[in-house]
């Protein structure tokens, strides 16, 4: 899922399965796990194992016919940071308007950079939260409507709190407690709340008006909600209404947030989210609690580890512990 609705139509007997093509790869040294799209579709930032850390342009696509293209070029890379952190780069993340731009890393720490729109550039100087005491996991970005600041939620290892900082002074003000084991996905879709993915197996949902969890999705729940498994990754559709978790046991499982109650769960994958390798599109369109088509629609040559729509297009990025990151795009017809 993503921030804009992609009206792709999966179903049997409708299309024949899409066929993405790879646009570019950036080869890393070391495995890619991290990546994000800027708000505005024309950039893309990415986050290695080696440390380093880029800034990509995303390519015209305006050339690009089904069949037609045979070599996969390296994307332009507008800017690159090696030893970016002390550790491996585990997720970055683009603030909404794209001021801000933020790498959480198994370092321990948290970097963040203003972001010129205009010029493209990294500008001033970069700030650097210390309060985690293990790997930064996942990020999300917020806004505060009443103080109009820009607010970064963090988790990961360590002592299993999400973190809330103001970026404006560099400020860590609240830590959710909860989460019994690491948080490993993190992901908003509104002002004001967020959704948390743990490897205790469960999901929590936050809301910064009331500073506190407002709703927990575990194993204990008799309705068939969550299974024994660690939460991988967590995402909500634009409307606020779907939420999809992603499983280590291979399975995703789609929940009503609005009627508190799950729809299915699916096994679009042989392994644990993406580590078949595979990247799968699953048709949410119809029925929901049919049977849900799911189509190959990428491979990498090892585990897949994010997954990234562009905001407007028919296309995604994925990292993999093949050591690339890979733009996939929809040729037009």
């Amino acid at each position: 899922m993503n921030s804009e609705s992609k009206d792709l139509d999966l179903r049997k007997g409708d299309v024949e399965r899409p066929h993405f093509e790879a646009v570019t790869t950036l080869s890393d040294s070391q495995a890619i796990r991290s990546v994000d799209f800027h708000p505005n579709g024309k950039l893309y930032a990415v986050g290695s194992n080696s440390k380093t850390f880029r800034i990509c342009q995303y390519p015209q696509l305006s050339k690009l016919r089904h069949g037609q293209q045979t070599t996969v070029y390296p994307p332009s890379v507008l800017c690159k940071r090696t030893k970016h952190h002390r550790g491996s780069i585990y997720c970055t993340c683009w603030s909404r308007d794209g001021e801000l731009i933020a790498t959480g890393s198994n370092d321990k720490t948290i970097k963040y950079m203003r972001f010129n729109n205009d010029t493209n550039q990294l500008v001033g100087h970069e700030m650097e939260l210390n309060m985690h005491d293990g790997t930064v996991r996942d990020m999300c970005f917020l806004d505060d409507a009443s103080t109009k600041s820009r607010l970064l939620a963090s988790g990961g290892a360590g002592d299993c709190k999400i973190y809330i900082t103001d970026c404006g002074s560099g400020t860590p003000f609240q830590a959710y407690s909860g989460h019994t084991g690491h948080i490993l996905s993190l992901y908003s879709w509104n002002n004001a709340m967020f959704v948390s993915g743990s490897q205790d197996q469960t999901i929590r949902f936050w809301d910064l008006r009331v500073n506190v969890s407002v709703n927990t999705l575990d194993s204990e729940r008799k309705d068939g909600g969550m299974d024994n498994s660690a939460v991988t990754a967590v995402c909500v559709d634009p409307t606020g209404r779907l939420l999809i978790s992603g499983h280590a046991d291979s399975s995703c499982v789609l929940y009503d947030i609005r009627g508190n109650r799950p729809i299915q769960r699916f096994y679009p994958h042989s392994a644990e989210i993406s580590y078949d390798n595979s990247i799968r599109l699953t048709d949410l369109q119809g029925d929901l609690a049919h049977e849900l088509s799911s189509v190959v629609v990428a491979e990498h040559k090892d585990k897949a580890i994010t997954i990234r729509w562009h905001p407007t297009e028919f296309s995604f990025i994925s990292t993999s512990a093949d050591k690339t990151a890979t733009l996939w795009a929809l040729p037009p017809s």
